[in-house]
């Protein structure tokens, strides 16, 4: 399912993985699966804690550039999926004012065939993210296609697969000596932890994240705003 869904997404098609009839049937699947006492395995989130360290194992080269340019699109968009990133091109990308740039994604997992009337597809990336994402286009001197790329005894080549997203992530998690089981997805759920840490309103996280439900964002953003939570000091 999830090879077939990315492959679509890739190609910019609509997504049958994501018709009524389906993601009905994948829905009674887990629910059938947790009456049976399966527990579903969540990847460690990357917070800023653990994005800072990531970034600093990071170099100036090709492979550094793009890496620090991957990790922070990746967060600071809204915690993009990896296919979403690995599809991430350039004709969806605006420079706007000196530093920073929008990002319009047209297609995502809750987004399949087009932009719709709720949904928020510009994400900006400003700031910090904004100038990895320059010093990456430059030194690879991209400026259509693809924005995240294979490199190949340092040369550019073509666009990452969402494999390799995760890879990445992964690798960078290690070189920073993190403990955990981190992966493409660590991105998606650590921007929501962080989000609710920091006391950013619910409504506002899931228009970057493009979240439809509130129940499949809430838990993560629960746990960011858990250690702010004035009833768990009613002892204090």
């Amino acid at each position: 399912m999830a090879v077939l869904s990315t492959a679509h997404k890739l190609k910019r098609l609509a997504n049958p993985c994501e018709l009524p009839s389906v993601r009905t049937l994948l829905s009674r699947a887990r629910r059938a699966a947790v009456k049976r006492g399966e527990r579903s395995t969540k990847k460690t989130a990357i917070t800023r804690a653990e994005l800072e360290a990531m970034l600093a194992t990071c170099d100036d080269s090709l492979e550094g550039l793009r890496d620090r340019a991957l990790l922070c699109f990746g967060f600071a968009s809204g915690g993009r999926r990896r296919s979403e990133i690995a599809a991430a091109d350039m004709r969806d990308l605006r420079k706007v004012g000196e530093d920073g740039y929008i990002y319009r994604l047209e297609y995502s997992k809750t987004q399949q065939a087009r932009v719709t009337a709720d949904s928020t597809p510009d994400k900006p990336i400003l700031g910090r993210s904004a100038e990895a994402l320059a010093a990456w286009l430059h030194a690879a001197g991209i400026s259509e296609g693809a924005i995240f790329r294979r490199i190949w005894k340092h040369r550019v080549g073509p666009a990452l697969l969402p494999g390799s997203v995760a890879t990445i992530v992964k690798r960078r998690a290690v070189l920073a000596g993190l403990e955990g089981d981190f992966g493409a997805h660590s991105l998606r759920s650590g921007f929501v932890t962080e989000a609710g840490r920091q006391g950013v309103p619910l409504p506002a996280v899931m228009a970057m994240t493009e979240h439809r439900s509130v129940a499949s964002v809430i838990g993560y953003f629960q746990a960011g705003a858990a250690e702010d939570n004035p009833a768990a000091r009613l002892l204090k």
